[in-house]
């Protein structure tokens, strides 16, 4: 088989693998940015919990949690669909990383700024929303790029689910053509393209969230 004939069989795969990762990435995005706003403005107890939660799902390996959730809950009756447990395995360590990534950004945010807005009379949401939180994007986009791509490169742990993801695809390949060299090159070019795709949405947020006045990173 030659290199075209292998990229047309794993075309279907990188669906899959682009829908495992955007599904995982705006999970980890979505419940990440939660529990930094919650962290950022609630009181101690709740601070506490987020802080709880950060600290056991960075520590907890992604394959491990993934079968927890799709091989263990049905142990007490609770059926996952696969890509479902992406979500709540790679997804929510995902978050984790990024709530750690928000809450340094916003620490880097001037104080000074907080202090006139206060002054100005705006409610601490107020602050949060309209000055914390576009610089905190944005001081961020570095640790966001690096947790996007690391969810990309996890992304083939969808195939011990019975996803038919690209590394699924390339499996069964290799396996009735023992073509692995050509095989695995392809797949490695597949999942740089979906980087390079990914990277340039991530730039189109920069952009949309720049900051006016500070140069661009």
């Amino acid at each position: 088989m030659d290199m075209l004939g292998i990229l047309q069989h794993l075309a279907g795969g990188v669906v899959y693998t682009v829908l495992v990762t955007l599904v995982c990435s705006l999970t980890g995005l979505a419940v990440g940015l939660s529990v930094a706003t919650i962290r950022r403005l609630s009181g101690a107890p709740l601070r506490t919990v987020c802080d709880v939660y950060t600290y056991l799902l960075r520590g907890v390996p992604v394959l491990v949690l993934l079968f927890i959730v799709y091989f263990g809950l049905p142990g007490i009756g609770l059926k996952v669909p696969p890509l479902l447990a992406m979500a709540l395995s790679l997804g929510l360590i995902s978050s984790a990383y990024l709530a750690e990534i928000f809450r340094g950004a916003l620490d880097s945010v001037d104080p000074v700024e907080v202090l006139a807005a206060q002054a100005m009379g705006m409610t601490r949401f107020q602050i949060f929303w309209h000055i914390e939180m576009p610089q905190m994007l944005r001081f961020s986009l570095p640790g966001m790029v690096n947790e996007f791509t690391s969810v990309l490169k996890y992304s083939p742990f969808a195939y011990t689910v019975g996803i038919p993801e690209i590394t699924k695809e390339a499996i069964t390949l290799t396996a009735t053509t023992l073509q692995g060299a050509e095989i695995y090159l392809v797949v490695g070019i597949l999942y740089f393209s979906i980087y390079r795709i990914l990277l340039v949405g991530v730039r189109a947020l920069e952009r949309y969230f720049r900051v006016p006045g500070i140069a661009s990173l």
